[in-house]
């Protein structure tokens, strides 16, 4: 789980990063964020609708997911910003750890949030691996 000041507190914030923050996207995940530079550190969230999943045990699954890889890389987050993740495609609970990693990796770079040296680093700490069988 991600730590207490790592998140979001009401509301408001999140209307915030949505009415003056930027967008990168994926296909299957959508980044919205702003430099926040009344922090020390970044605050994260990841908002997914009814639509991806009826389940609230899927939909958490999938966020906890999300707060795991972004606790990975948090030593490579350059600058105090404020990140909403958005889940826009159904079936992505069903994605192997490796793929949602480079997919939540992809948009942190694109973002500029992260830089590749330090991004590469956290991926070979890797806490949630696939097994090999």
């Amino acid at each position: 789980m991600i730590a207490q000041n790592h998140r979001f507190h009401g509301r408001g914030s999140l209307r915030t990063v949505y009415t003056k923050g930027k967008t990168v996207r994926l296909p299957a995940i959508g980044l919205r964020y702003m430099q926040n530079d009344r922090r020390r550190t970044f605050r994260v969230a990841v908002v997914i609708g009814k639509a991806i999943s009826k389940s609230a045990v899927v939909r958490n699954r999938i966020r906890r997911r999300i707060y795991e890889i972004v606790r990975r890389s948090a030593p490579a987050i350059n600058r105090p910003h404020d990140l909403v993740f958005t889940i826009y495609k159904p079936g992505i609970e069903k994605l192997p750890p490796i793929e949602l990693n480079s997919i939540v990796t992809q948009l942190l770079l694109q973002a500029n949030i992260t830089d590749e040296t330090a991004s590469n680093r956290a991926e070979t700490h890797a806490i949630i691996d696939t097994k090999e069988t």
